[in-house]
């Protein structure tokens, strides 16, 4: 086990995570961030925001993500590429098991995000990567000139069905109800895109091709009927689901795997605290994470400072 003893750990480097690591380090924390994949989390394969405040025209994911990356370096962050399998306590003592040893630290925040739900229907694990994608940024440029479907009628759903229309000839939106739930804005969008069509009451229930996607079998939820809609592609946005395998018994979770925190994000596990989409919350977006980040990163200063309290 390492001697060394951090002030903060930080498991996710999404926007959350690495708000929270800015105002960390700021505050002279020996602070490590963890991440087990990509820094930036979810946004990193977000095509575009349009909606974080002080970027007028708009600005990538990866880009937005960059900038949170260098911020939190400035500040003297540390980074480490590995996985969280568990954690424990010893006295006042986190000790974080993961692949690479235990690290040992006085606070955790804990900002691991949330990853794309499957179907679970059949084809859909067979042809992941020949076809079936949970990313439009990351796969639409193989495309070009092809028909997709994009199965979902959320945020994320309808602004990567947009998104796809720069490559694709044909974008269809399979969602299971007769409105969408995406903001009116890309909803609008969206209705006014030549290239997309939308398909009602509809769910998919297989996914067909021997190496690559051939089409989707579809079935109407108020009549029953059934379809088969021949596609290259199929992008999946069903919702999310949160990283908190390794957190069960440890901490509070609600009926969905949510990490149950109070407004100051702290659990119900003393000097621990959760920000961004693995907490239990209504809105899920970049700058709710960061909101979360900044107040994780404080209550755990406060907790240091001999005011770590329960909610």
């Amino acid at each position: 086990m390492s001697e060394e003893l951090y002030d903060v750990v930080i498991i996710g480097g999404g926007p959350a995570g690495l708000t929270a690591a800015i105002y960390n380090g700021r505050a002279l924390l020996k602070t490590l961030v963890i991440e087990k994949m990509m820094i930036g989390g979810q946004a990193t394969i977000t095509h575009q925001i349009d909606n974080y405040p002080g970027f007028p025209d708009g600005i990538s994911g990866p880009e937005l993500m960059e900038l949170f990356e260098k911020q939190a370096k400035r500040f003297g962050a540390e980074f480490k590429s590995t996985t969280v399998k568990q954690i424990s306590t010893e006295g006042k003592i986190k000790i974080l098991d993961t692949d690479s040893g235990d690290i040992r630290t006085k606070t955790v925040i804990i900002a691991t995000g949330a990853q794309p739900r499957r179907l679970g229907i059949p084809g859909e694990d067979k042809l992941t990567g020949k076809g079936v994608s949970y990313c439009a940024t990351c796969d639409g440029a193989f495309f070009r000139d092809a028909e997709v479907a994009v199965i979902g009628g959320g945020d994320s759903a309808v602004k990567e069905a947009i998104f796809l229309t720069k490559f694709a000839s044909k974008v269809y939106i399979i969602h299971r109800r007769d409105e969408l739930r995406a903001e009116k804005i890309t909803a609008k969008q969206a209705f006014e895109n030549e290239k997309i069509e939308f398909i009602w009451d509809t769910v998919t229930e297989e996914i067909t091709g021997d190496f690559a996607v051939k089409s989707l079998k579809l079935k109407n939820v108020k009549d029953g009927s059934t379809s088969e809609l021949p596609v290259e592609g199929a992008f999946i946005y069903v919702g999310m689901i949160p990283n908190t395998d390794f957190l069960k018994g440890f901490v509070e979770l609600d009926d969905k795997s949510y990490i149950v925190a109070g407004h100051n994000t702290h659990t119900k596990v003393q000097g621990v605290f959760a920000a961004g989409d693995v907490r239990q919350k209504i809105a899920r977006q970049v700058a709710t994470a960061v909101g979360d980040g900044a107040s994780a990163a404080m209550a755990a200063e406060e907790c240091l400072a001999g005011q770590c309290f329960e909610d």
